[in-house]
Parts: structure tokens; C-alpha cells; sequence
């Protein structure tokens, strides 16, 4: 039997009161005396009502809701995340919808063509590895709908739209920058898709850093390919199959790194006296790891806070095409790899100066 909603009529049948006397007890409107409040509430509880969201947006214009878009949600990185987008909507009084989409492009479009069509006051994503179009988001922008990319965007950026990341140019470098200063000279990278900021950005910080300190770059040690365990175990073991290894992998993300971890210890390879590793993205698992892994740390739970204030401004402002863009550093945290010199054997004190002025 399919269930009755309880209405704001049922409510002022019962107390023989006026639709709109209720209808303003229920918000609490000084023009009803705290008794009738509090009678109406009572009823309201008794009979079961929870109000209409629906029909309470037609009328504002103004749902009080948030879209948020992600490509995974078991990840510790996008927990965190998400946790910072839901205590900053909740505090200013919103509600957040979480779609995932799997790192599929199709499914990004179906969940911001269902938040559109939800009358979400604002939407931020953070784009799949496949997403290249650009006209779902100029699509967005037209229906008059503030949109925040957060951590990643597309390799072009479109006009109109704020960004809230992390410096991966920055970070990719520090921890390369750290690899060379201990001794390490044959460097590769794996993982991140080109396509899109963060795989591009932190291939580029890797190869400034290499560039800076003029160590040779071998493009058979540069696999480049997505940002999931399954993709850092392929590219590994396609590294492998090339014959050589490099002394030390800087890999695009976390579970890139696990998808090497799991690839070395099947082919019988040691890390870190095989080869040496730092990942881009933390993960608080990430030093139960055998050995534990260094990692480009990133804040994660702000980048989520920050874009839900930057685009409550936009939403309030009611402007749909105000820019920010916000760069939030990120941070080196040296664990079990990477953390001493083995490459070579002499005193790297003043390696830095040394190599700049070969």
C-alpha cells in the first residue's frame, strides 16, 4: 500500500487553524504565538509530516542543496574531501547530493543532468580520467548554475568557471628535487592521465626538476595512463618488460603506488633497494605500507572546504560567471622510501650546486 503524505491542510484540519497559520508555525514566524507553535509542531510530529522540499523550491527558487561529483569514493583522499564539503554546506545551512562517477564521462553527465534537473543551487566536480568535453559544462553555465571544479579540471580551462586545487607542478617538483638531492639520477613516473590538470601538471613538475638539475630524461621510464591500482600495476609491469628500471618512480597518486607495490612483490622486485618510490597523494594507511611509503601530501578536507565557500559566494552573489582560482600547497612527508641515500656513495652535501653548474 503506497504511503500518504501528511500535508500542511491535514495539519491545520486537525487544529482547525489556517493553511498559512501552520505553514508559518513550521518556520518558526514570529506572527504565531509560541502556544500555537508549539500545538502545530506537536501535530506535525504526531501525523507524520516531513515538509515538501520539492514544492518549497518551485515557490523560492532556491533549494538550499549542492551537487557534488566525484570519480571514486572509496579513496582516502576523496573521503576527506567529501567530509570538508558536507561540514561546510551543513554549517551554512545546505544540503549536499553525492554522485560518483566512476571515472566514467558518461556517467558524469548523466549525475549533472540529474542535478540540474533537481534545481541544485550550485555544483562541484571534480572531472573524471575520460572527461574531455567541454560543452556539458558550457551547458551548465547557460542554465544560469555556479560551477566549481575542485582539485581536478580540464587541461584547457573554461572561462566563467572557478578552480579550487593543489599545486601539483610545486609538489611533483619538491619530491623529485628530494630523490636527486640523495643521490638518485635514473627517475621516472607513473600514472596520471595528460588530458586532464593533475596528471599534467605533476609530469611537468617531475620533468622541471629534471630539467633543473640536469639529469638525462629517459622516455621509456615515463608511463603515463590513469589514476587507479589497476593502472600503477600495468604500468609497472610494462616498465618491467622494457628491460631496465629506473632507481626511483615518482607515481601520479596513491593507488598508483599500491598497483606498484602489489606488481613488484609478484615479479620479485625490492622496494626500495630495486627501486624507490614516492607517491603523489597521502593516504593515514599509507604508513602501514611495507615499507611505508613517502607521499606528496594534500589538504585534502580543505580543498573541499574551500570550494564549497567559493562557490556559496558565487551562489549568494548571484553571479554565474565570477572566477576564483585557489592553489593550496601541499606538503612533503618523507616515511620509509626515499629516505636515504643509495645510489651513490659520495657526500651529496652540496649535490644541488654541483650538478645546476656541470
Amino acid at each position: 500500500m503506497r504511503r500518504r503524505h501528511i500535508t500542511l491542510d491535514d495539519i491545520a484540519k486537525r487544529l482547525k487553524v489556517s493553511r498559512v497559520t501552520v505553514s508559518k508555525a513550521l518556520r518558526g514566524h514570529p506572527d504565531i504565538s509560541i502556544e500555537m507553535t508549539k500545538r502545530i509542531r506537536k501535530v506535525a510530529s504526531d501525523l507524520g509530516y516531513s515538509p515538501n522540499i520539492m514544492a518549497r523550491n518551485l515557490s523560492s527558487r532556491r533549494t538550499n542543496m549542492i551537487g557534488l561529483v566525484v570519480p571514486k569514493i572509496a579513496h582516502a583522499f576523496f573521503g576527506a574531501v567529501i567530509e570538508g564539503v558536507y561540514d561546510t554546506t551543513f554549517q551554512n545551512h545546505y544540503e549536499t547530493i553525492l554522485t560518483v562517477s566512476q571515472e566514467n564521462s558518461d556517467r558524469e553527465l548523466k549525475h549533472l543532468q540529474t542535478l540540474v534537473a533537481m534545481r541544485v543551487d550550485g555544483i562541484i566536480i571534480s572531472i573524471s580520467q575520460e572527461t574531455q568535453d567541454m560543452e556539458r559544462f558550457k551547458w551548465i553555465k547557460k542554465m544560469g548554475i555556479p560551477l566549481v571544479f575542485m582539485d581536478r579540471t580540464l587541461e584547457q580551462p573554461l572561462s566563467g568557471f572557478s578552480t579550487v586545487v593543489t599545486d601539483d607542478h610545486e609538489g611533483a617538483y619538491e619530491a623529485v628535487e628530494h630523490a636527486i638531492k640523495i643521490g638518485y639520477r635514473k627517475l621516472g613516473f607513473l600514472g596520471g592521465n595528460i588530458n586532464i590538470n593533475i596528471g599534467k601538471n605533476r609530469l611537468a613538475g617531475f620533468l622541471d626538476a629534471l630539467k633543473e638539475y640536469r639529469i638525462p630524461v629517459n622516455r621509456e621510464w615515463i608511463v603515463t595512463g590513469g589514476h587507479g591500482k589497476d593502472d600503477g600495476y600495468v604500468a609497472f609491469k610494462h616498465l618491467c618488460s622494457k628491460g631496465s628500471l629506473p632507481e626511483f618512480l615518482l607515481t601520479a597518486t596513491y593507488p598508483v603506488a599500491l598497483g606498484v607495490y602489489e606488481a613488484a612483490n609478484e615479479l620479485g622486485i625490492n622496494i626500495p633497494n630495486d627501486v624507490d618510490i614516492i607517491c603523489f597523494g597521502d593516504s593515514d594507511v599509507g604508513r602501514f605500507l611495507s615499507p611505508a611509503i613517502s607521499a606528496v601530501r594534500q589538504p585534502a578536507r580543505e580543498l573541499g572546504v574551500r570550494a564549497v565557500q567559493v562557490l556559496l559566494e558565487s551562489i549568494q552573489d548571484h553571479e554565474v560567471t565570477r572566477e576564483h582560482h585557489v592553489i593550496l600547497p601541499t606538503q612533503l612527508v618523507i616515511r620509509e622510501t626515499c629516505s636515504s641515500k643509495r645510489a651513490q656513495t659520495a657526500n651529496t652535501t652540496n649535490i644541488d650546486k654541483t650538478i645546476k653548474n656541470q
